[in-house]
């Protein structure tokens, strides 16, 4: 089964230094849905110290839980994001939500 649009928590706006936490979640996907960020329209690598694009950000994506957690946010956190909910059936995206930092 095709996983139903996400629903995706986006904080609206979060102070420098504190942690952040964006949640994304569906559960109609058979099966289970795995969980995939983008920012910008960008993908976050699932671990933020493989990644080049964020090598200032520190963060620990949860693909199973579709968690999304900064540990300190800093300027160049702040963005649009999304969520990409899939399975074997297919993909289904929430809209795109401002982080401000």
């Amino acid at each position: 089964v095709k996983p139903m649009t996400p629903r995706c928590s986006v904080p609206k706006a979060v102070p420098v230094g504190k942690s952040a936490s964006l949640h994304c979640h569906e559960n109609e996907g058979f099966p289970k849905s795995t969980y995939s960020w983008y920012r910008n329209s960008e993908p976050l690598s699932p671990d933020s110290k493989s990644s080049t694009k964020s090598h200032n950000s520190s963060y620990t994506l949860n693909p199973a839980t579709g968690t999304l957690v900064f540990h300190a946010v800093h300027k160049g956190d702040t963005g649009r994001y999304s969520c990409i909910a899939t399975n074997e059936a297919g993909f289904a995206k929430c809209e795109e939500q401002e982080m401000e930092v």
